[in-house]
C-alpha cells in the first residue's frame, strides 16, 4: 500500500518532470525566434542552439514581475568573431531579445551616384549670382 508520502513524492516528481519537458518546449520556441530575429538582423546564428542561463523575475511589457526563463546565444557578423545575445521567454510568449553591439553594413539610401558639394554649388548658382553674371 501506498502511504500518503509516498503519493506526495510521486506527484511532486511528475510535476518536476512536467516542467522539464514544457521547458524543452519553450527552448525550442527561444530558439526559433532566435533564428528568426538574426535572420532580420542579417546575421548568423552560430550553433544553431540557445543555452539556459537562469531562471529570474523580469519585468514584462506592462511592468509586471514575472518568472522569465533566460537563454543565451551567439551569433557573428563577420565570421571571425562570436558575439552573444540573450532572449527571455514567458512561459511559450517572447519577452525581450537582446543582441551584443554589432557592426553592420548599412544598405544605401541613393542610386549609388555620389555627388559632390561644390560641383553641384557650381552647376546650381544661386538667383542672385546668376543676376550678377548677366
Amino acid at each position: 500500500m501506498l502511504s500518503l508520502a509516498d503519493v506526495f513524492l510521486l506527484m511532486l516528481f511528475a510535476a518536476g518532470a512536467a516542467w522539464l519537458w514544457r521547458g524543452h518546449g519553450v527552448r525550442e520556441r527561444a530558439l526559433v525566434l532566435a533564428k528568426q530575429h538574426c535572420a532580420r538582423l542579417d546575421v548568423e546564428l552560430l550553433d544553431g542552439n540557445v543555452a539556459f542561463r537562469r531562471l529570474a523575475m523580469v519585468r514584462d511589457g506592462k511592468g509586471n514581475r514575472r518568472l522569465a526563463r533566460i537563454y543565451d546565444f551567439e551569433f557573428t557578423v563577420t565570421g571571425e568573431q562570436r558575439l552573444t545575445g540573450s532572449i527571455q521567454m514567458f512561459g511559450n510568449h517572447l519577452g525581450r531579445i537582446d543582441v551584443e553591439a554589432h557592426p553592420f553594413q548599412a544598405e544605401p539610401q541613393h542610386d549609388g551616384k555620389v555627388i559632390h558639394m561644390n560641383e553641384w554649388r557650381r552647376s546650381h548658382p544661386k538667383p542672385d549670382e546668376q543676376r550678377r553674371v548677366d
